[in-house]
């Protein structure tokens, strides 16, 4: 299979019926959990025929190196294309420079341009002396460095960071794509009337670049309330009374998330939704069982 660039795969789809389909993963703590992904769970997940994935950089930039290897290797042994994220944090110009020689020099094509959150021990965002301080400025260099696709993040909600409000955030978002973005993929999100506000928002202001579902089927209640506050996302109501009914069942709460989001996904593939990116968690069950339930296993 040859390595494309994901803005080709948007284009080439759009005379298919149905939406792009891709998965992220993140880099592993242990060798066990390296070997584990591998030899089990990534097979399983190309088992369903993705279009392609993406590997997270994870936080301050700290697995950076390990992150390239993984993009690499999915590449080299399953040749699927896959999307290497890169954020601002922690790095000078040149530093990122380095990242995209090395990418490039290795076949990987596509790259997510990220700020990233702030570096673990602190809460407040500041530029890395040297770096940028804004991800449109990441885009921006990256479109000069030529050579890359480009996808970026959007926040149906608006960044939690962005306190003059989601409008505002969307404008951000809708500069990131005037810099050099081919698509948008979006932080997870469980009431789809926050992304199509979001979609008519920007379609309305001229964007048409593919606009990217961000889907997490939930696994456990205690983790879906951290990651959200982490992220600002909201749980609606009815579905926080449900998460509260099930309480520490993390088993009832894994087939609630499989059902949500299998319906979450119906609505939006019903209402012509570009693509859906499954956040894995390097997980494979709740992925395999909404893909076959919604049939495109």
């Amino acid at each position: 299979m040859s390595i494309h660039l994901i803005r080709d795969i948007y284009t080439a789809h759009k005379q298919i019926q149905g939406p792009v389909i891709s998965f992220e993963y993140f880099p592993f703590k242990t060798e066990e959990g390296q070997a584990s992904f591998f030899d089990k769970t990534l097979p399983r997940l190309l088992d369903l025929g993705p279009d392609f994935c993406s590997v997270t950089y994870g936080a301050g930039g700290s697995t950076r190196d390990k992150s390239i290897k993984i993009v690499d290797r999915i590449q080299r042994e399953f040749g699927l294309t896959t999307m290497l994220h890169l954020t601002c944090v922690s790095a000078t110009q040149d530093e990122i420079g380095g990242v995209l020689s090395e990418a490039s020099e290795l076949g990987i094509r596509n790259i997510l341009a990220l700020r990233g959150d702030p570096p673990q021990g602190t809460k407040v965002w500041v530029k890395p002396e040297g770096g940028f301080e804004y991800s449109y400025e990441l885009v921006t260099y990256i479109a000069k460095s030529g050579g890359f696709s480009i996808g970026t993040a959007g926040f149906p909600e608006g960044h939690i960071d962005c306190k003059e409000g989601k409008l505002v955030d969307w404008g951000h978002l809708k500069n990131k794509i005037d810099c050099g973005a081919d698509f948008v993929i979006t932080q997870l999100f469980f009431d789809n009337a926050d992304y199509f506000e979001m979609r008519e928002h920007l379609r309305s202001q001229g964007v048409t670049v593919p606009l990217v579902a961000g889907v997490l089927p939930i696994l456990s209640g205690s983790q879906i309330k951290r990651f959200t506050q982490m992220c600002g996302a909201r749980l609606p109501e009815t579905l926080l009374t449900k998460l509260e009914e099930i309480g520490d069942d993390d088993e009832a709460a894994a087939e609630f998330g499989i059902k949500y989001a299998t319906e979450q996904c119906e609505e939006l593939i019903t209402r012509g939704v570009e693509g859906i990116h499954f956040y894995t968690l390097n997980k494979s069950r709740s992925t395999i069982a909404i893909m076959e339930n919604l049939g495109l296993a």
